[in-house]
């Protein structure tokens, strides 16, 4: 009896000492790791064309429209960026190796200068002409054949300016009208007409270089022809005798030398930037 009674106390007060014990707290029921917060964002991409900041200083940036091959394309560059980084941008949205494109504004535009040194500003036009490989490839041959066919007709004629066809038009003389003329110099197209030169006929001719639309536009009194710039196979031209400072240059439009559009007394300064802006660099290489 007195042993019944021990264990019955002791189990009493083992019930009495859990009863007060206090309860467990929100935070002491189960441990667990906290929940992962949100990633912090990532820092802005200097290089990325929509960046404002690079080592912590901010680039003044310009809007651009480039515009090729009917697609257009607005875009953010800083205003001292160069026209070869413009050319490396190009090639990101278009595919087009830089030595493959020509880039216009105001004419070609040098690789070496800035967009703030050629006077970009805001919502300016870009507009970029050029072909991929392939097509290029395609091309290529057919024209450097019929390149080479001219070079070798020309070396087994005299002097273009001194066959009949060309004395009735250039012994008429200079143009009065004619554009000053820099012998020795290379220049860029100027931004207006090349005017003041005769055609095969001996009248008035233009020449109007509509970049934006890759078109070459020949003007006369009579009518305005609009070619586009891949449609002329060739370009050709020599120096007229004792006027070394002007030559005489035909645009290919056809497969012979029929279809040859003549154009007399083009200032000599002018020759290869008209060679470069409808054949484009990629051909002489």
């Amino acid at each position: 009896m007195a042993a019944a009674a021990a264990s019955a106390a002791a189990a009493a007060e083992s019930e009495e000492g859990e009863a007060q014990k206090p309860p467990l707290g929100p935070d002491e029921d189960v441990e667990t790791d906290p929940a992962p917060g949100p990633a912090p964002p990532a820092p802005p991409d200097p290089d990325s064309p929509h960046s404002s900041v690079s080592n912590g200083l901010e680039k003044e940036r310009v809007e651009l429209k480039i515009i090729w091959n009917k697609n257009k394309y607005d875009v953010q560059l800083p205003l001292d960026s160069t026209g070869a980084d413009l050319k490396q941008h190009i090639h990101a949205l278009t595919g087009l190796p830089p030595t493959m494109q020509k880039v216009m504004f105001k004419g070609l535009l040098p690789e070496e200068k800035t967009l703030r040194e050629i006077k970009v500003i805001n919502g300016a036009k870009i507009m970029v002409v050029g072909s991929t490989i392939n097509d290029v490839l395609a091309v290529s041959i057919p024209k450097d054949a019929a390149q080479q066919e001219v070079k070798s007709e020309e070396t087994k004629k005299e002097p273009l300016c001194r066959q009949k066809q060309h004395r009735k038009v250039l012994d008429k003389g200079k143009p009065d009208d004619v554009m000053p003329s820099v012998k020795g110099a290379q220049e860029r197209l100027p931004t207006v007409p090349l005017s003041g030169m005769y055609n095969k006929s001996g009248g008035k001719v233009r020449l109007t270089f509509k970049l934006e639309q890759d078109q070459l536009w020949i003007g006369t009194k009579e009518r305005t022809e609009k070619l586009p710039m891949g449609s002329i196979k060739n370009v050709v031209s020599e120096p007229i005798e004792g006027h070394e400072e002007y030559h005489m240059m035909a645009f290919q439009l056809g497969p012979t030398e029929a279809s040859y559009y003549w154009v007399y007394w083009v200032p000599t300064q002018y020759v290869d930037a008209i060679k470069d802006t409808v054949l484009g660099k990629w051909q002489y290489f």
